[in-house]
């Protein structure tokens, strides 16, 4: 009888084990992470700068930036099915049982199975981004046409909805809710997009005094949102904005060591982790997301690329491009628990 119950508590154990991917960059493969070490590598996936992996039951899809799409297998770490869709996938994602493609190019948006066969190519004569689900609702923008459309799945992704005149070169997306927000690449402020009501509307960030204040809109992937408000990354200033995401207003700012990269949320909103380019690339830096304030900033790895939360939140993963590592901290001391070598590591994603 204990002889079982070890067992039980030894798979159990390894069934709640996180298992990560983590982008090669250099290399075009991922590094297979288990326990806590380098247990494998998936190669042969195209152009991994700036890739995505996304995982949907027993299955990741990783899209590359010379048009490849992987299917992998997470239980065995092996590719299934590798097509390319196109020549420059900039964003994907899962709707119903499908995956969305938006392309650069050709200026289409593709619909595939979740096996990788062509279901539907929608061509927009635009570069596309900004690609998200809601409920049955497939919403992107058209950087070259100043458009958002909006597909309905249900009518085979027929096009029900169209923004004209969203705003100048639309540029990234989030989803906040039911509203879709954009950003523009030569206009000030956001698009925001009602998907229940198809109300849209532009609004511009203020202070409470109504002074205007511009934000080069960097990729949404960039920002912190929790709690109803974003924590917004600077462009070319040392400091993180706090905006009201529905009233866009911002309400202070937060100031840092560095220029910041990207701000990411711990699981339970308590804290936001921020990495910085430039002469500070080693650092990272803690926000007390309740107080509004940095806690916290230390050096974790030469050129720090991308920060992940374990699912718990209890744990850190970092990757230091210049020194191949994936670094794990601890958040409650932020001690360095492990640290494990991976070629040229940048996008780090949890699979299981």
């Amino acid at each position: 009888m204990l002889h079982l119950i070890i067992a039980v508590l030894i798979l159990t154990q390894f069934a709640l084990a996180e298992k990560l991917y983590v982008v090669e960059r250099e290399r075009g493969s991922l590094a297979v992470i288990q326990d806590g070490k380098l247990v494998g590598e998936i190669k042969d996936l195209g152009n991994l700068n700036h890739s995505i992996v996304k995982t949907k039951g027993d299955y990741s899809y990783c899209i590359a930036r010379d048009g490849y799409f992987s299917k992998i297998d997470n239980r065995t770490d092996k590719v299934i099915k590798k097509i390319k869709p196109g020549n420059s996938g900039i964003g994907f994602t899962f709707i119903g049982d499908y995956i969305a493609i938006a392309h650069y190019d050709p200026k289409k948006v593709s619909i595939l199975t979740q096996d990788l066969d062509i279901h539907k190519e929608i061509k927009t004569n635009s570069r596309n981004v900004g690609i998200k689900p809601y409920k049955n609702l497939l919403v992107f923008s058209l950087m070259d046409k100043d458009q958002i459309w909006v597909l309905d799945q249900n009518r085979d992704f027929e096009r029900v909805f169209t923004v004209e005149n969203a705003g100048k070169m639309p540029f990234d997306a989030l989803i906040s809710g039911n509203r879709y927000i954009v950003g523009f690449f030569k206009e000030k402020g956001v698009g925001i997009l009602d998907l229940d009501s198809f109300n849209y509307k532009k609004a511009v960030f203020q202070t409470k005094n109504k002074e205007e204040v511009v934000f080069k809109i960097p990729h949404f992937g960039m920002w912190g949102v929790a709690n109803g408000i974003a924590l917004i990354p600077a462009v070319g200033e040392k400091r993180a904005y706090v905006v009201d995401i529905n009233s866009m207003e911002v309400k202070k700012y937060i100031p840092l060591a560095g220029l910041p990269v990207f701000i990411t949320v711990s699981p339970n909103k308590s804290i936001a982790i921020v990495n910085y380019s430039g002469d500070k690339d080693n650092l990272i830096s803690v926000i007390d997301i309740k107080g509004l304030k940095v806690v916290k900033t230390f050096p974790a790895g030469k050129r720090v690329m991308h920060m992940r939360f374990s699912k718990d939140g209890k744990k850190l993963y970092v990757s230091s491009y210049f020194d191949n590592s994936l670094k794990v901290y601890s958040t409650e001391d932020w001690k360095l628990l492990k640290e494990i070598t991976v070629p040229t590591p940048s996008g780090i994603f949890i699979v299981r």
